[in-house]
């Protein structure tokens, strides 16, 4: 039986000397959880860590898009749909978008995320042309304004190049990699650093009945064969980004089990990425409504995930989440 290993992260100072440090940023660890499927999950010293694991988990990350990954970075969302479950319709023009864009690096954003899709449960798939028309008037908008890195939001190959071709550096497929198979050679022919992300089926049909055996674990082996996946395509771990899918096929119980352990993913290699920001599972949680009344919920999820070192938080709230994020790094490590 295959053992998964989760550190037990802590940024406090002083740090003990036999403290390993997680994924070459200020986290550091000395005790690792022991996972196995069927059995109750036990505590260790860093010790018992096998070499691959240590290596994995020590590793630095290297910079990712020209953003650096050591520490907690927010992605921006920039929905150009009439759709999304939030946002929807609200910043469909380029220039609408470009302001928004704008007002996000200001506030603290070192990615924008750009969709032309929505992915709530029960969305349609948007045809390519409708998607590329949605999406392409913006980035190149806001790549001739902003240096910083754009991420295009997308299943498609089609929509990813066209995205590229006007200013995208990254790209974020919510399917994994698994909707369209010319996603990834496309990706690693250009040397584009990619976020792959859990989802249980299609985003019509994926909050109908999701079971999983081990939500934790059958998340890990998921991201971990599409990564080995994208690695034969010719990428290399540290381009790539891994995404647990909060909200994608997931109940409130699953979702609160993979935020609970999501230093686990530490594991893979990779910086991760979690996408929490005003989902429906908070709603039901805190009965805050609409999705834009769940900022203060999204914010206390983002801190609860750069408390385990999670490199990457997606949220539609950047000033509030930045602000809160700069406070936690100074109580924890006294650096600001």
């Amino acid at each position: 039986m295959m053992t998964y290993y989760r550190p037990l992260v802590r940024f406090d100072l002083p740090r003990p000397d036999d403290a390993l440090m997680l994924a070459g940023g200020a986290g550091w660890f000395t005790q690792v959880v022991a996972h196995v499927r069927g059995q109750t999950p036990r505590t260790l010293g860093v010790e018992a860590l096998p070499d691959d694991w240590r290596m994995r988990l020590t590793g630095s990350r290297p910079p990712l898009a020209g953003v650096e990954m050591n520490r907690t970075r927010v992605m921006g969302i920039l929905n150009v749909t009439p759709d999304s479950f939030s946002d929807g319709g609200r910043y469909q023009s380029a220039s609408i978008a470009l302001r928004l864009a704008q007002d996000m690096v200001s506030a603290g954003a070192d990615i924008i995320d750009v969709g032309g899709e929505s992915t709530r449960p029960g969305a349609h798939t948007v045809p390519v042309e409708a998607e590329i028309a949605r999406v392409e008037p913006v980035i190149r908008a806001i790549a001739s304004e902003l240096s910083m890195p754009i991420s295009i939001d997308t299943r498609k190959s089609a929509v990813a190049e066209a995205a590229v071709q006007v200013g995208a550096r990254l790209v974020n497929d919510v399917s994994g990699f698994t909707y369209d198979p010319m996603l990834a050679g496309y990706c690693a022919r250009n040397g584009l650093p990619v976020c792959v992300m859990h989802t249980l089926g299609e985003p019509e049909t994926m909050q109908a009945n999701p079971h999983y055996d081990d939500v934790l674990l059958d998340v890990y082996d998921f991201l971990e064969r599409q990564v080995k996946t994208l690695e034969a395509a010719g990428l290399t771990r540290g381009q790539i980004l891994v995404d647990p899918g909060i909200g994608f096929g997931k109940r409130v119980t699953h979702n609160l089990a993979l935020l609970r352990h999501v230093a686990l993913f530490h594991g893979l290699g990779c910086p991760v990425l979690v996408g929490a920001s005003r989902k429906g599972f908070i709603g039901k949680i805190t009965g805050a409504s609409p999705a834009d009344a769940r900022m203060p919920g999204s914010v206390a999820v983002a801190q609860a995930m750069a408390a385990q070192g999670v490199q990457v938080v997606r949220v539609h709230d950047v000033a509030e989440t930045a602000q809160a994020l700069a406070m936690e790094r100074a109580i924890s490590t006294g650096v600001f």
